[in-house]
């Protein structure tokens, strides 16, 4: 979890546009709901500008001007891509960013109703990405090693929200999860986050996906737990059926993966229904139904 340091408002983000970029000063600012190391506005109709909240923040930033030009162009489903370059200034001093805006609602405030079509989506979304990255792409920082380099992470969060009645069941799942084999192939590369607040919605079915600031090379698990994480229940077979590349091991490294992103969902809900700095009430209901897929599906097999 990051403290937060910076807290833009619109007439701050309206003066950086007419400092740096005054042929988009005249569009309509307005702050849009969630975020958590980039605070967003919506820029007109078709663009939104990212300012910096968190230490880590400006680095994840350059990493998304740097990469999702290179990627967005062959991913089917439309990503934020960046199309202005704000500078440090006297006025803020960490570098920001104008992104196109993504059409639709995030899961986490809506629902999908067509679970066989979003898995295909998610499926043919995460074909195109998962293909080998080149050697300078970003390595993963606090996420995308096998699961056992992430037991201590799970071992917070376990103890922290896990209902008594299902504990056994849950450390189950992320016991065999660290049993699996790793991962063999190459680095691929990989969007790191892929939750209910990350991915957007419209006409029932997926129909984007945003904040690619965890982007990294590394294991396709850590994408493919969104099977769970971000698809209604039944759909993570016809998931896995249109993705095609998942052997066993795989899979079960995703399904605890799945399990770690639900509890993380889970402890940021509560701290928005405390009131906390940074908490999300949305993201925990949508965590614990997350981890009720994850207990309930089993280990999806793989089609022989």
């Amino acid at each position: 979890m990051t403290d937060f340091e910076t807290e833009s408002t619109a007439d701050l983000v309206r003066g950086l546009l007419q400092e740096q970029h005054p042929d988009l000063a005249r569009l309509a600012v307005r702050e849009v709901e969630g975020g958590w190391d980039n605070q967003q506005w919506r820029l007109g109709d078709e663009l939104a500008v990212r300012m910096p909240r968190t230490e880590r923040a400006p680095e994840l930033q350059l990493k998304e001007r740097r990469w999702l030009p290179v990627l967005a162009p062959r991913l089917p489903l439309p990503v934020p891509n960046p199309v202005r370059a704000g500078e440090p200034s006297v006025r803020f001093p960490k570098p920001w960013t104008v992104m196109t805006w993504v059409p639709g609602e995030p899961l986490d405030r809506t629902s999908i109703r067509s679970g066989d079509h979003a898995a295909g989506a998610l499926a043919d979304f995460l074909r195109a990405l998962h293909v080998e990255a080149p050697v300078d792409a970003p390595a993963g920082s606090d996420r995308g090693g096998h699961p056992r380099a992430h037991t201590e992470g799970f071992d917070h969060f376990f103890h922290a929200v896990v209902p008594g009645g299902i504990a056994d069941e849950v450390r189950a799942v992320w016991d065999d999860a660290v049993a699996a084999p790793e991962w063999a192939g190459p680095p691929v590369w990989v969007h790191g986050d892929l939750h209910p607040a990350n991915v957007v919605v419209s006409d029932g079915t997926l129909s984007g996906v945003i904040d690619f600031g965890d982007l990294f090379a590394g294991d396709p698990a850590w994408d493919l737990a969104a099977a769970r994480v971000v698809l209604p229940a039944g759909a993570a077979s016809r998931f896995f059926d249109a993705y095609e590349r998942a052997d066993e091991a795989m899979i079960r490294r995703a399904r605890g993966l799945a399990a770690m992103k639900s509890l993380v969902l889970m402890i940021m809900g509560r701290n928005g229904d405390r009131g906390l700095p940074g908490g999300k009430p949305t993201w925990g209901p949508a965590g614990r139904t997350a981890l009720d897929r994850v207990l309930r599906t089993g280990v999806v097999r793989v089609p022989r």
